[in-house]
């Protein structure tokens, strides 16, 4: 299975990015370009522990639904979504939070299975591993916004 991982410094407070991270508003904003929107389960706010989101966007030409559980959380340290209905085969996405000084480290590990065998082996090397890291690296860079946008707002009250 394909693995991505991606580490973000962000400079906010922990609870900030990792309420960042599972918030279905900020994430339909990091995903605007796609129509992203989530169209059932927990369609707003902050996602928590057992709860399911789906999703309907646009990717690669072709509209497509997924349906995510958040699987684990360990508050502000980290969360794990699955897909339980969607595209791939499989598809986990950790998400962990790791305070060092005055950043938070924020660090992605996406791993998914295409379906369709070889012909998603295949998919994988020509374009869809680095198309799912360009995704996550967009929404990182959303997040990062949002959270450090938070410390200016805290810094001017």
């Amino acid at each position: 299975m394909p693995l991505i991982q991606l580490e973000t410094l962000i400079n906010a407070r922990l609870s900030d990015c990792f309420d960042a991270s599972r918030n279905i508003d900020i994430h339909t904003q990091s995903m605007a370009h796609s129509g992203e929107k989530a169209v059932a389960g927990r369609t707003s706010g902050l996602i928590s522990l057992n709860e399911t989101v789906t999703w309907r966007a646009r990717h690669l030409g072709i509209w497509w639904h997924l349906t995510s559980q958040i699987t684990q959380m360990d508050p502000p340290y980290s969360f794990t979504d699955e897909m339980i209905r969607g595209p791939f085969k499989k598809m986990k996405h950790k998400h962990l939070f790791i305070a060092q000084r005055a950043n938070i480290l924020m660090i992605d590990e996406f791993e998914y299975e295409s379906p369709l065998g070889v012909l998603g082996k295949l998919a994988d090397l020509l374009f869809l591993k680095r198309y799912m890291r360009n995704l996550l690296t967009n929404r990182n860079a959303c997040l990062k916004v949002h959270a450090e946008g938070l410390v200016s707002s805290y810094s001017h009250k």
